[in-house]
């Protein structure tokens, strides 16, 4: 298994929207199966086939995990505002769980956007994600209150140190 961390290609925007999709379904609603999970909640993620305007430099970033030619893992950051980032799409195949690929996917992310001038990074998770949340808190990300149109899930904040 050779894991590997690097940008997201035009040619994998469907593949990485099946992968966190697939994922999301069998995380958020286990006993659903992905296409009534797809039909539920509508998900279209516009922003991933927009990637570009949402996730490009100089504001974010959109990076892909893959086992060899095998795309197993998504993250990006795209800018709120001139200080503050969000973190999206953290998405992880179940089998690579536990091998510290989702910290340095999100150790990546933070250091972009510490050099990109941002002074926090914000987040959006579920109660149900307790793996995510060990990672978000351990990394310092602390609860804060809702923010941007979102009004459904946890969400969190981590102030950048220069």
């Amino acid at each position: 298994m050779t894991v590997t961390i690097r940008l997201l290609d035009p040619q994998q925007v469907a593949e990485a929207k099946h992968l966190i999709l697939s994922i999301a379904a069998r995380t958020l609603e286990p006993d659903s199966t992905f296409e009534a999970f797809v039909e539920r909640h509508g998900h279209g993620l516009v922003d991933v086939d927009d990637y570009r305007a949402q996730y490009s430099a100089p504001a974010g970033r959109f990076l892909v995990v893959m086992d060899d030619e095998r795309l197993v893992g998504t993250a990006a950051i795209r800018r709120v505002d001139d200080s503050t980032a969000e973190l999206r799409r953290l998405w992880l195949l179940e089998a690579y769980h536990g091998q510290g690929i989702g910290y340095r996917l999100t150790r990546q992310l933070l250091d972009f956007a510490r050099a990109a001038g941002y002074r926090r990074v914000r987040l959006t998770t579920d109660a149900g994600q307790d793996r995510a949340l060990r990672l978000y808190r351990g990394l310092g990300f602390t609860f804060i209150e809702a923010y941007g149109q979102e009004k459904n899930g946890l969400f969190m904040e981590l102030t950048l140190e220069a």
